[in-house]
Order: C-alpha cells, then structure tokens, then sequence
C-alpha cells in the first residue's frame, strides 16, 4: 500500500516544463511594424480588430504599421476584448 496519498503527484516527480512566454508583448499605444507580435495566448482571450491578424496558434500580429489600441466589444453572448492597430 502506498503511505503518500497520489494527489497532484506528477508535479512532485521533478518533471519541469519550460513556460511558453504567453501574453502582451506590446502595450496600448506603442508603434508596431507589420508582422509585429502583439498577443501570444490559447484561445481567444483578445479578437482580431483592425489591420490585425490571428495566426493559427491564436498569436495575433500586425499586418500594417501603426499604433496599438485595445477596445472592449460588446459581442453576442460576451463582452469581447479587440485589438487595433491604427
């Protein structure tokens, strides 16, 4: 019989993963260049707004020069956080 209980074992077994680097890489109103990073995230925390993309991973960049904005969008069924660039 085992004397330890096994709750939240394997974080105790000395396995230690790398963080991924997730979130802002650039605040509201700094100048990105087109194909700047500015969100590195899992799913859809924050939306695509104007003169931005979303790539396949959820990372979202410019795709113009400009400035960075953030805005809060009033969706279907939640409030929705949209990032600009303009």
């Amino acid at each position: 019989m085992a004397h330890v209980k096994a709750v939240g074992s394997k974080a105790r077994q000395g396995i230690n993963t790398a963080g991924k680097r997730l979130g802002l890489k650039v605040n509201a109103g700094q100048k990105v260049k087109s194909g700047t990073i500015i969100v590195r995230q899992r799913g859809t925390k924050f939306h695509p707004g104007k003169n931005v993309k979303m790539g396949k991973d959820f990372t979202i960049y410019a795709i113009k020069e400009g400035v960075v904005s953030f805005r809060r969008m009033t969706g279907y069924k939640r409030n929705q956080k949209v990032i600009n660039v303009e």
